[in-house]
């Protein structure tokens, strides 16, 4: 534990911002297998609303460091290629 004032700060602040980061990791998580889902299912105009909805939120988080930027960069790049395979399927 620690024994300076500023350092019991410190620890304050990392786990708020833990707990943060935490919930922007989940919903990315979560958007991804949702376009995964809809890839998967076969329905277009669902995955490219969700890709678009994972795509915002992948840039944000990139934004903010919670993802590397390079990251954010190859998950949309792959599960953009997904999407688009299944519009030119279609």
């Amino acid at each position: 534990m620690a024994n300076i004032r500023s350092s019991e700060k410190d620890i304050r602040k990392t786990i708020k911002r833990t707990a943060a980061n935490s919930a922007v990791k989940s919903r990315i998580r979560t958007l991804r297998k949702k376009v995964i889902a809809a890839v998967e299912k076969g329905d277009a105009a669902t995955a490219a609303t969700c890709l678009n909805e994972f795509t915002s939120a992948s840039d944000k988080a990139a934004k903010t460091k919670v993802l590397h930027k390079n990251t954010s960069a190859r998950l949309k790049s792959r599960l953009a290629l997904k999407v688009g395979a299944l519009t030119k399927k279609a």
